[in-house]
């Protein structure tokens, strides 16, 4: 287990229960701690072990084993051995380190292993490729959805897991980082969210019970709050956008939110992150500029000396000191509670772009930042979010002006007019938030 980080609703384990019955064999969920997750710090880690802790009870439940095991106890091929496995099943994440972490174990191991994708509703390899546009993959994906938005097919095991006497597993009641000393601790935790599968499918009741709703005329109103605030918890795999979109579906067959509703919801649920996942797949360059199309390369490259109105270093940025009140809340909003609202992400990453050096430079930030302190960071909806904003990934030329070229600007002034964004401002220098 390493993206998946559940045990309702994961296809991944729901294989391995059906091939284990077919083998006559138990299932263990194998989980490993590294000290070096790459840009993870103690707010990610914190978060990640609450999880994990869900994940175990929840595996008991169903008479499957867990083991967790950190550095330098947790060669996974040592496992393997120990318990004699016949078979190793994995849930896949496309991002460059962990999918070179899965190619280079595929080739040492002597033992059949296979992967699924797990944390979308329709395997990305469906589809093959990215796309220039949601309304280019958007009639392929309708045509699939009948066929993969449906429950996931739980399957009873037949040979519950007897944890073998001497089998050594690190207690999730112990720090999961301790001894970690070169881990970053300066960006702590967060009481805002709680993870583990338990919070998220709270969360989620919360949404489609009183919520949904009012999705499409709240959405967009970053001081109400008004989207499902799920996006940590899809990050580290606690809930599956499956649970996600049929939870949706149900509630607006019992007449608690429109059918409107839906439609907007699953279109960011769906369409926008399995857009991403496929991006980040298929485009070694997510996480850098380099992943322009020629269009949006062209237009920075020509106004890369235009004059700034604003310079920042990146120092005053991570410390929200610009200029923008309504940037700065956004920022604090940030720090403080490891989350910020979608539309005010489009608005933080488009003035990062207006205030820095450079187009390749803005993206660099704005990586390093959102990476840094968001608990969703790290992930392919995060890097297609930074690159829709600084270089039109998933967007079309828009008209031409200074710094932007024909990127898709905003101006805190229009942006400020489209909800109450003194109400924001004022949210964000609460205690405990900026």
């Amino acid at each position: 287990m390493q993206r998946a980080m559940r045990i309702a609703d994961n296809p991944a384990l729901e294989i391995a229960i059906e091939a284990a019955n077919l083998l006559e064999l138990p299932v263990v969920v194998y989980f490993s701690v590294i000290p070096n997750y790459p840009n993870a710090n103690l707010r990610h880690y914190h978060f990640m072990e609450q999880g994990l802790r869900d994940v175990e009870a929840d595996a008991a439940e169903r008479g499957v084993g867990f083991v967790l095991r950190r550095h330098p106890d947790n060669s996974l091929e040592a496992f393997l051995e120990e318990v004699g496995a016949g078979l190793l099943i994995g849930d896949e994440n496309p991002c460059r380190e962990p999918e070179r972490w899965r190619q280079v174990l595929a080739k040492r191991l002597r033992l059949p292993y296979w992967t699924v994708d797990a944390d979308v509703v329709v395997p990305s390899r469906v589809f093959g490729r990215d796309y220039f546009l949601l309304h280019h993959l958007r009639p392929h994906l309708e045509r699939e959805l009948p066929r993969f938005l449906v429950p996931v097919k739980r399957t009873r095991l037949n040979h519950e897991w007897k944890r073998p006497k001497n089998l050594a597993s690190y207690p999730l009641s112990q720090d999961i980082t301790q001894g970690f000393d070169k881990l970053d601790r300066s960006i702590g935790p967060v009481d805002t969210f709680t993870g583990g599968t338990h919070a998220a499918l709270k969360r989620l009741r919360a949404f489609v019970n009183s919520e949904l709703a009012d999705y499409e005329t709240k959405r967009n109103h970053p001081e109400v709050k008004g989207t499902s605030r799920l996006s940590p918890y899809l990050h580290f795999g606690n809930v599956s956008p499956i649970t996600i979109g049929l939870a949706v579906e149900k509630a607006v067959a019992e007449g608690k939110a429109p059918a409107s509703a839906r439609k907007r919801y699953l279109d960011e649920l769906i369409g926008w992150r399995e857009l991403s996942v496929l991006l980040v797949r298929y485009n070694q360059n997510y996480d850098n500029w380099e992943c322009a199309e020629p269009w949006a390369r062209k237009t920075l490259l020509e106004h890369a000396g235009d004059p700034r109105p604003a310079r920042y270093t990146f120092e005053q940025l991570e410390q929200a000191r610009t200029h923008d009140e309504l940037w700065n809340a956004a920022q604090r909003e940030m720090v403080e509670t490891g989350w910020m609202h979608n539309f005010m992400r489009m608005y933080w990453a488009k003035k990062i772009l207006e205030w820095s050096p450079d187009p390749a430079r803005a993206f660099e930030w704005a990586v390093i930042l959102n990476d840094r302190y968001e608990l969703d960071g790290r992930d392919p909806n995060g890097y297609a979010g930074i690159a829709w904003a600084i270089v039109g990934k998933h967007d079309r030329p828009w008209f031409d002006r200074p710094v932007f070229g024909t990127i898709r600007p905003m101006s805190g002034a229009s942006t400020a007019k489209k909800f109450d964004a003194e109400r924001y401002i004022a949210q964000t220098r609460a205690p405990g938030v900026g």
